[in-house]
């Protein structure tokens, strides 16, 4: 009994680096590359906040805009309660949800 080793020829691992690339590519597009978008959209947001914007923080504080300072904002949470939070602190996507409520 004797068992037949086959070897494969040299095309077998440009095959592999191809579908590896390949990988790499839908990885970049499905992943990186929308997350990014979405950063540089939130980096936007919190800087084009006005006085008098309607806000809700990551913590979901609910607020609007009474001044604002370099890098944080004082919002008024309710009649002469202030708040000063971080710009960063300012969620994109549950303030836009919040507005679209109000509208409503």
């Amino acid at each position: 009994m004797g068992f037949v080793l086959l070897q494969s020829n040299g095309g077998g691992g440009m095959m592999q680096l191809l579908f590896f690339g390949a990988i790499i590519l839908v990885f970049y597009f499905f992943m990186i590359r929308p997350q990014q978008k979405r950063q540089k959209d939130a980096k936007n947001f919190q800087s084009e906040v006005k006085k008098g914007d309607l806000v809700v923080t990551v913590g979901g504080v609910h607020g609007k805009v009474f001044e604002l300072l370099e890098n944080e904002i004082i919002i008024d949470v309710d009649r002469g309660t202030k708040l000063k939070v971080d710009r960063s602190a300012l969620s994109m996507e549950s303030t836009k949800r919040a507005n679209t409520k109000e509208e409503k």
